[in-house]
Parts: structure tokens; sequence; C-alpha cells
């Protein structure tokens, strides 16, 4: 895959070492940056971004919006303004180029169809892989003009009068739900979403920032939501809350490392994204976490970690969509607890940047932990504290979280690790390499 740098692949390798200690800010969360930049463009008025996450995925996104009329700038001071467009977008066919950006380009999807805008939507070699039906098909049922690749990247999206639309995901989707309510701010009696697991909710939590007007209720075991169409938003302040899939890393770190004790600090608490910390506890890991506030309508918490002596477990498949993106990292503290793990119900780790499934366990196995695939579940067999024996170069396959934990597993394996290129890091979380030393990791460029 295309890899957000056209310099060298850069190795990067980590070794046991001292314990890890002290504090760290959770880098800023990736789905609600870019929900910020897209809501923002889509507003009257100006929005001003605290705290936005200035990776690769993220800035593609800020990219696509400026593309798209709205006016888009970072301030001295770090803040980010985005001068919206009033809910219309332009319809010249601008082409937007999302590298590995899953989230920038559905959601895009929805928010150009529902702004009236037309463009043509690319990405790399990984991107271009990645389902892209589940969000257009719905699209042109609304009305949207739509052109695929059989499916997937390139897509082009035009605007039209869009109807409304009853819906009900076919799959546990965060992406998918918010592009039909993006979509739905410019049709004519708006969107109704109905899913059967809980997804992220942060585009709900967010639109009535902006002013927006939605609705969420339970009905018939279904969680429904209702956006009434069409609607105008206003330009509104946002502080970008803590990225707890970002923070999972460090935080499994400090699990596995003997005598390490870290706390991040501004972690956003929500329960559509809190599933790995709720699991890592039932392994054994202790944490406790302190209320710090709150930011674009989601709760921080300060979260403390201390190493724990971990244990197996047989996850159930229906947790699946609240750690979708930590399974990788997941699985690494899973290796080092003692006894069998199984992770059900991982189907949908086939379609991230990499077929995540397969690649977490070739992780495992190339550094002496075994693993296998049974259908869509994967069983690890845990070596207990200290008995990983490391020692593998992992090739990442262009997978930004596969890498972090690969990286995360050389910090307590018998001998280091090794990945082929740490670039990738840069689409959700470029300062990782830096705040992983800062709290005494040994994570050595090679």
């Amino acid at each position: 895959m295309t890899v957000p740098s056209t310099s060298s692949p850069q190795s990067l390798r980590t070794r046991p070492g001292h314990a890890l200690q002290g504090v760290l800010g959770a880098p800023g969360d990736k789905s609600v940056s870019h929900r910020a930049l897209i809501l923002g463009a889509l507003a009257e008025g100006r929005t001003r971004i605290t705290g936005l996450l200035e990776s690769a995925d993220v800035l593609a996104t800020a990219d696509a919006v400026r593309a798209m009329g709205a006016a888009v700038t970072r301030e001295a001071d770090g803040i980010w303004s985005v001068s919206g467009t009033g809910g219309e977008f332009r319809n010249d066919r601008e082409t937007l180029d999302f590298g590995n950006s899953g989230t920038g380009a559905r959601l895009m999807m929805g928010a150009i169809a529902g702004a009236g805008g037309s463009a043509r939507l690319v990405g790399d070699e990984s991107l271009s892989v990645r389902p892209m039906a589940r969000v257009l098909n719905p699209l042109a049922k609304m009305g949207a003009v739509v052109r695929a690749n059989d499916g997937h990247l390139p897509v082009e999206v035009s605007g039209a009068d869009l109807a409304a639309i009853d819906y009900t995901l076919p799959v546990a989707s965060a992406q998918v739900k918010s592009a039909l309510l993006l979509a739905g701010l410019g049709a004519e009696g708006g969107v109704t979403v109905r899913e059967a697991e809980p997804t992220r909710d942060h585009t709900e939590r967010m639109l009535p920032l902006f002013g927006g007007r939605i609705s969420v209720t339970a009905e018939d075991g279904l969680t429904v939501i209702r956006l009434p169409g069409p609607q105008a938003l206003k330009g509104a302040d946002i502080t970008v809350p803590g990225d707890p899939s970002s923070a999972a890393f460090a935080c499994v770190a400090a699990l596995i490392v003997p005598g390490s004790e870290i706390t991040i600090a501004g972690v956003m608490d929500n329960p559509a994204r809190s599933g790995l910390y709720a699991v890592l506890e039932r392994m054994g890991a202790e944490l406790s976490d302190t209320p710090s506030g709150h930011a674009a309508g989601e709760a921080l918490i300060d979260l403390e970690i201390t190493a724990s002596l971990l244990h197996g477990i047989d996850l159930e498949a229906e947790v699946a969509p609240s750690l979708i993106d930590e399974y990788p990292v997941l699985a690494v503290a899973a290796a080092f607890a003692d006894g069998p793990t199984r992770l059900r119900g991982l189907a949908e780790l086939r379609a991230k940047e990499s077929d995540r499934l397969a690649a977490t366990a070739a992780l495992l196995t190339a550094n002496g932990v075994k693993a296998a695939i049974e259908g869509d579940d994967l069983l690890i067999e845990g070596r207990g504290p200290g008995g990983v024996p490391g020692g593998a170069t992992i090739e990442t396959q262009g997978d930004h979280r596969i890498a972090m934990a690969a990286l995360v597993m050389g910090m307590a394996a018998r001998q280091p690790v090794t990945i082929d290129d740490a670039r990738m890091i840069a689409t959700s979380y470029p300062g990782f390499a830096a705040d992983m030393r800062r709290l005494g990791a040994r994570v050595e460029t090679l």
C-alpha cells in the first residue's frame, strides 16, 4: 500500500528495558477530529477546533473539506479554524485523495451527497480495496448519483434532491451510520437509521453542538437514530477529547512491562469506545480512573494503569463493535496472559487497512506465541509474564495498528521486536514513538 510519505521505509525496534513511568496526555481522538472538520465545513460561520489530531488521515479530511469550499487554517496557537459553506459544497467534481482514511472517505460521501456537491474520491492501494458499497448503496436509494469501481474507490458522488430513508444497518458500522446522517442534513424528510448493535455515536453527540436536531431511542431491541431534514448547522467551538484507541497502546504496554505505573490524561470515556478497558479489567488489569471534565459532548477521564498479572479470556463476539480497532493490542496483552484466550466474531477485521485478523495472528506466531484462526475467531495460547520470546521482524502490511501492537510486544518480550516500516503510524498517532520514549520505553530507529 501507499504510506503517507515518499521517503524510504523507516524501521523501528523496541526492546525490554525499565518499567514505564509518568503521565501522558492522550492524543486527540481521530474519529472526533474527522467529524469536527466535516461538521464545521457544513455549518454556517466559523468553527474553532482545539486539540485536533494532526495525523495523516485527519489532514486528508482537512484537505477534502477545503477543496469542497470551506476555508481551513491552522492558527499560530495550534487551534484550527473552519469557515463553513453553509451546507453547500462545490459541485465541480474535485478529486479528493483520502490516502489511507476509510473514515474520511465514507463520511465525506454522505456529506457531499447532502450538501449538493460533486467529487471524485480516491485513496491509496489499501483503501482502494476496502468496501464502499455499504455506504454507496443507501446513498443511491436516497437519490444521490454514485459511480464506483465495483464498490471500491475510486468513487464519484454527486448530490441531488435527496429523499428520506429509513435504513437498518446490515453490519455494525458507525461510518455508514454517520454518512447517512450527514446526507440527511440535506434530505427532504431526513433519515432514520436503525442499528442492532450499538456503534460509536460521536456524530449523534456532536450534531447538537452545531445546532443540529437529532434523537436517539430504543425500539424493539434496536437503537433508532432520527435526524429530521433538511436542516442548517451553525459554527461551534470544539475541543477534541483524547483518543481511547491510541491510549490503548500505552495502557497495554504498562500492563505487561513489570513494575510499570502510568497515567494517561484526558481519555474519552464513551461506552461505545471503552470496550478494551472493560475486557482488560476482566483479564485482571489494575485500572482506575478519575473524571476530568467534558469535551465535544464526551466525558473525559484520567486513566491510571499498574502492571498486572493477566489471565486468558473467552471473549464474546457481541463486544466487538466497542473495541474493533483495539484487537491487535488486546491480542498482545493475551500473549502475556496466563492461559488461553479466544477472541470471537472478528470478521470485520478482514476489511481494515490489512487483513487485520491474519496480520495479528502472524504477529503473534512470528514472536513465538501459538495462535490460530478458526472461522472468525482468534485463539491465543498465553505464555504468561516474561514468557513471550519475541525476536521477530514484522511486516506491518501498511497497517498502523499492527505496527504499534508489534512495538508494544517488544517492550516486554525476551528479545527485541522490529517492524519493517513505521511511516504509516502517522495516519493515526504521529507522536507514538516520542510518547513511548517519554514513558521510558526503549524505541530505536534503525
